[in-house]
């Protein structure tokens, strides 16, 4: 309520998305919370920090992120944002984007889920992708063509193994074949 009450205050909207939602919607304990912000996420981040008198930010300019380490959890803020990345590197060129072109980056379906923080809208959950139906069948998708979110960062392949394995979640089958195709 603290970050809803920042983010009306500074005018931007703010959203808790990925694996907050995944893991409070299984049951499962959360260490980290991200937050998405239609606006400036590092300048949200340090407002973040005043309202609970912290003064600890770690800033990643260059992809528009902060984290807000609280007690025994992290608090991640990025700006909404659209990725693009050149074949060879993991690092991609960041753009501000809107809510709907940062979930579709996004690695799985059931990490692409967003629930609004701002008093108005006050954990409304955006579901574009159809991340709950998937959480729903234990299903691992990716948002967008597997081979390609694969091929932006090959990390993907392995954390859809793990949280297949930790979830007890199936592969769905596109993107299983994906895993074995991407070189």
């Amino acid at each position: 309520r603290r970050i809803s009450t920042v983010a009306d205050r500074c005018g931007v909207r703010a959203y808790l998305v990925g694996g907050v939602i995944r893991d409070r919607i299984l049951g499962r304990p959360t260490k980290d919370v991200d937050i998405t912000v239609i606006g400036n996420g590092i300048d949200f981040a340090k407002e973040i920090a005043r309202s609970f008198r912290l003064k600890k930010v770690l800033e990643f300019p260059k992809f528009g992120t902060a984290m807000v380490p609280y007690h025994d959890l992290v608090i991640e803020v990025a700006t909404a944002r659209s990725e693009e990345y050149d074949s060879g590197s993991r690092k991609p060129r960041v753009r501000s984007a809107d809510l709907q072109a940062d979930l579709v980056r996004r690695d799985f379906t059931i990490n692409s889920l967003a629930m609004s923080l701002n008093a108005d809208s006050f954990f409304e959950l955006e579901d574009h992708l159809g991340g709950l139906k998937d959480l729903d069948a234990g299903i691992i998708r990716t948002p967008l063509d597997p081979v390609t979110t694969f091929s932006e960062d090959p990390l993907r392949m392995l954390r859809a193994v793990r949280f297949a394995t930790q979830l007890g979640f199936q592969i769905e089958d596109r993107t299983f074949r994906a895993i074995s195709a991407v070189k």
